[in-house]
């Protein structure tokens, strides 16, 4: 057991071990942000791995707070790791924009460049006619998966800057045409799979 006499000395317990617990914290709420992104998309297999890999590293770190009650760099450590996992979590979802949203435009009736230049980009458009404050409006419905809504966003904004537009995440989806990034370009698929499987 002399091998790991180290760990009660002081240059370990208020260096390394606060550092240990800040990377446990950020690992296990970056873990859990994921989980619950994995659940509100149905991941009926990934959600429960991660929830298991999330409880066995939240432990080992609070043990170690428990441990050293009287270690307030222990206590910093905690809660900041917290922090920066939970913005951890933030962005790694934002990358992997996972899943579909539905988006809703509502634009002057005479207006119909932007449905145009949406068809022309591949996506499905589906219009409804409406009653605005103004007067008469088009409802354009557009289902894409969120990688691609920095794209749709653009087509607004050129041909239809004044526009009032919503999005709306999608749980499942079933019929119809979805565009989909391709190595080559971008091509229709038709849209059959709920979107925590997409």
């Amino acid at each position: 057991m002399s091998e790991w006499s180290f760990i009660n000395e002081g240059w370990f317990v208020y260096t390394v071990l606060p550092l240990l617990i800040f990377c446990a914290r950020i690992t296990d709420v970056t873990l859990g942000t994921m989980r619950i992104i994995f659940v509100n998309r149905g991941g009926k297999f990934v959600a429960p791995l991660l929830g298991c890999a999330e409880a066995l590293i939240w432990v080992l770190a609070a043990s170690q707070v428990m441990k050293h009650l009287t270690n307030p760099l222990c206590y910093l450590s905690y809660g900041a790791g917290f922090a920066t996992g939970t913005y951890v979590g933030m962005l790694i979802e934002e990358r992997m924009a996972m899943g579909m949203l539905t988006v809703r435009i509502i634009l002057n009736r005479g207006n119909s460049h932007l449905q145009a230049a949406l068809r022309q980009a591949g996506h499905g458009v589906t219009v409804v006619e409406g009653q605005g404050v103004r007067g008469p409006v088009n409802m354009l419905f557009v289902v894409i998966r969120r990688r691609l809504l920095p794209s749709v966003v653009n087509l607004i904004h050129q041909h239809a800057p004044d526009a009032f537009y919503s999005t709306e995440e999608v749980r499942a989806a079933s019929g119809g045409t979805l565009m989909q990034p391709t190595g080559h370009g971008r091509r229709r698929s038709a849209l059959r799979r709920p979107a925590g499987r997409v």
